[in-house]
């Protein structure tokens, strides 16, 4: 097990052995106007900018517009940071309570991606519903969006020297190094996750471009089914795990296995349906224009 504490690693100089021992000692944070921002939070945001750039170029291909879209974000961005912390929080409740003013200090990390789904997903759900869009056609655009962010997003635990893994001698191990010379070899998962998540969005870009998308939430089911694997095997090599009480059952393992396993049989119960091209939200939104081609508002 990893003998590291969260003090012990805040001044530890990162290296990668494979890159011919190329050492890093990232800075935690930097100053603009005499204002102190955190790269943990400047890389996040830069995720979420990146999806939504790429999500609105995209949005016209699944029947929606960059307004839809738009209105999405504006809400997604603090249920989702709400979401994710709430998530983190629960699960660490014990701790929470006895430290209350640590509740809202997110500075230094202490979001579950899972609880951000979660908040977001709910978003999803009441704006469509206000704006009388196929929830899943919106969430087959946001899979994008999620795999951006997430791909980008676990930088920001790299700089923060957080959710790695075991010890290992893998070849692509990554040390950090204490300033007392203390130095210990470990899983870099943040770049397992972060590779997994590009890999995805270049499946799903493929599809999208070959027109492999035959009906609203298959790039959905898609995603959760593609996450759901390789969270359940990045989780189980990480150190920092949230777990079910007392159990040694961690949540977002279990959570990503469960939601894997729905996904496939949503997939393969579709796979065997003929479907029709006016299944698609994408499709039957263009009959729905104005006489003189507009989009909808």
């Amino acid at each position: 097990m990893n003998f590291l504490t969260a003090t012990m690693l805040r001044d530890a100089a990162i290296s990668f052995p494979m890159l011919g021992d190329l050492s890093l000692d990232p800075p935690y944070s930097f100053t603009v106007f005499g204002f102190e921002v955190y790269f943990y939070g400047a890389i996040i945001a830069t995720g979420f900018i990146l999806a939504a750039l790429f999500c609105a170029k995209q949005a016209s291909k699944f029947g929606l517009t960059s307004d839809d879209l738009f209105d999405f974000v504006i809400w997604l961005i603090p249920t989702c940071i709400i979401g994710a912390r709430l998530y983190y929080v629960l699960f660490k409740l014990d701790y929470f309570i006895a430290n209350p003013s640590e509740i809202f200090s997110v500075r230094d990390g202490g979001l579950a991606i899972y609880g951000g789904i979660i908040a977001g997903v709910i978003t999803g759900a009441l704006v469509c519903k206000k704006k009388k869009i196929p929830v899943l056609a919106l969430g087959d655009l946001a899979a994008f969006g999620l795999l951006i962010g997430q791909a980008i997003g676990r930088w920001g635990n790299f700089i923060n020297r957080e959710a790695f893994g075991v010890e290992t001698d893998i070849f692509c191990r990554m040390g950090l190094t204490t300033p007392d010379g203390v130095t210990v070899y470990v899983h870099p998962t943040f770049l397992y996750e972060s590779l997994w998540n590009f890999a995805g969005l270049i499946i799903l870009y493929i599809l999208l471009r070959r027109g492999k998308r035959k009906y609203d939430g298959q790039f959905t089911w898609l995603y959760v089914l593609w996450y759901g694997l390789g969270r359940a095997w990045v989780e189980g090599l990480r150190t920092d795990s949230l777990y079910i009480g007392t159990t040694d059952i961690r949540v977002s393992q279990l959570l990503a296995i469960v939601s894997a396993l729905a996904a496939a049989v949503i997939l393969i119960i579709n796979a065997r349906k003929k479907h029709s091209p006016d299944e698609l939200f994408v499709n039957r939104s263009k009959r729905t224009k104005n006489p003189d081609g507009q989009e909808r508002s």
